[in-house]
């Protein structure tokens, strides 16, 4: 390893926070949960992305990513993201309306899906059927003027970059969990209403999206 690892870092750490605050469905899955029941329930959607991302690096430090870049491999991955996306907004969107139409304690009680480890769960399983996710690592760590410095420095750089994943997370769980706190009773049911809605609509959109770019 010839870079310096404080080089690598920088670029990986850099380059995670970089890709990690667009607007996406796991954002908005962070979003949702964190405003729904908090900090913990939305960060595990982070980590559990986290970790999938780490099994991707892993795999293309390996060069074992780049047998998944097949177009049957790609569409498969594609088909089962896609299918998750349009199950999450199934999700949501029954979500806004029973909040809608219930009654305000009915409303109010907890969900087993938004807990800390369905996050985690849901986090992972996003990150690992995301075709997306995988040309992504191939892109960022799977470069010949980075590979050539060895393994060891394509895992640096992806430990940095999911730490400046990591690091987002936290600043936009904390946000939105912040929200939440803040909300009275009858705000805090109309905010959910109108998150789940959102987040329903947009995870219809992102699946909308998804399906055209794979066809294309």
């Amino acid at each position: 390893m010839n870079a310096s690892v404080a080089s690598l870092l920088g670029y990986g750490f850099l380059l995670g926070w970089s890709v990690a605050w667009p607007p996406g469905p796991i954002n908005a899955e962070i979003a949702r949960r964190s405003l729904a029941r908090g900090f913990w329930a939305g960060y595990g959607v982070c980590a559990g992305a986290s970790f999938g991302d780490a099994i991707w690096a892993l795999l293309v430090a390996l060069g074992i990513g780049v047998l998944l870049e097949a177009r049957f491999a790609r569409s498969l991955m594609g088909a089962v993201s896609i299918v998750l996306l349009l199950a999450l907004a199934w999700v949501f969107l029954r979500g806004a309306w029973r909040c809608l139409t219930a009654a305000p304690a009915e409303a109010a009680a907890p969900a087993r899906f938004d807990g800390g480890r369905a996050s985690f769960l849901l986090g992972l399983t996003m990150a690992l059927t995301s075709p997306w996710n995988l040309a992504f690592w191939l892109a960022a760590v799977g470069r010949p003027e980075l590979t050539r410095y060895g393994t060891g420095a394509v895992l640096v750089v992806a430990a940095a970059v999911i730490a400046g994943a990591l690091t987002w997370g936290v600043i936009w769980a904390s946000a939105n969990a912040l929200l939440h706190r803040n909300l009275g009773g009858g705000a805090k049911r109309a905010w959910t209403i109108f998150v789940d809605l959102a987040t329903g609509l947009l995870m219809l959109w992102f699946a909308a999206t998804s399906a055209l770019r794979l066809v294309g």
